[in-house]
């Protein structure tokens, strides 16, 4: 009969991982558990079990614990800017990327047909494992143990406040977006005159909304008048516009 993952679990790799983790077990079982991929415990029988259970709940206490990291690191900002900030932090490759620097790969219990097939090195089954792993220290020790475990791994990849920060649009994109969601269509600029010396040229341009209003403005090259035109649009159609000139 083929032994439990359990009973395989090499001690050297097990310390390795508790190191690396910064945690130790009290239940080893649950660590052999996440690294047992579906490939291995199939080729032993029915009998065994694999980690895809603990992949499910891992991905959970990932979002959990990710989320409130960012929550409390970046209080301005807002719902959808910290589901972005998340998203990029929990994607396949941030994990398996992650995983890689654990060495959770030469550490999985897995069949010798998705080993020959590159499995150990695959981003998928990778960000899997690491989410059973943390699963498992979940399990272990409670969301506190999890938490800690994830504020650490993660140390590296935190955005600083400046990357973090919303990106404040200019006054053409925010028009645009506002007459699009508003009239499903775009606003459109006429550059309407230029005077002055070459080196020293004014240019006058209309915006021209989808509702019929146009609104003028001059700068020291068209794309500056553009933006001003949008600006002066902006502030008679949408007060308080959240934007920067470019």
């Amino acid at each position: 009969m083929k032994k439990t993952a359990l009973h395989m679990l090499d001690e050297d790799v097990a310390r390795r991982l508790e190191m690396a983790l910064d945690y130790r077990f009290t239940d080893r079982a649950l660590l052999a558990l996440a690294l047992t991929h579906s490939s291995w415990a199939n080729e032993g029988g029915a009998q065994h079990r694999h980690n895809e259970r603990l992949e499910f709940l891992g991905d959970a206490v990932l979002e959990l614990a990710v989320s409130k990291e960012l929550f409390e690191r970046f209080t301005q900002l807002r719902e959808g800017e910290l589901t972005r900030l998340r998203s990029q932090l929990v994607s396949t490759p941030s994990l398996a990327r992650l995983a890689r620097s654990l060495d959770l790969g030469s550490a999985l219990f897995m069949g010798r047909g998705e080993e020959r097939q590159g499995g150990r090195d695959r981003d998928a089954v990778l960000s899997d494992a690491f989410e059973a792993v943390l699963a498992a220290i979940y399990e272990d020790g409670g969301f506190a143990a999890a938490h800690a475990c994830v504020c650490r791994l993660f140390s590296p990849l935190w955005p600083k406040q400046e990357e973090a920060s919303p990106r404040r649009k200019d006054f053409k994109t925010l028009l645009q977006e506002i007459m699009q969601q508003r009239y499903r269509d775009r606003p459109l600029y006429r550059l309407t005159a230029s005077h002055g010396p070459e080196h020293a040229k004014v240019f006058e341009v209309v915006v021209c909304l989808p509702n019929g209003r146009e609104y003028a403005a001059c700068g020291t090259s068209c794309k500056k008048a553009e933006q001003e035109a949008a600006r002066l649009a902006l502030a008679a159609e949408e007060p308080l516009p959240q934007a920067t000139a470019r």
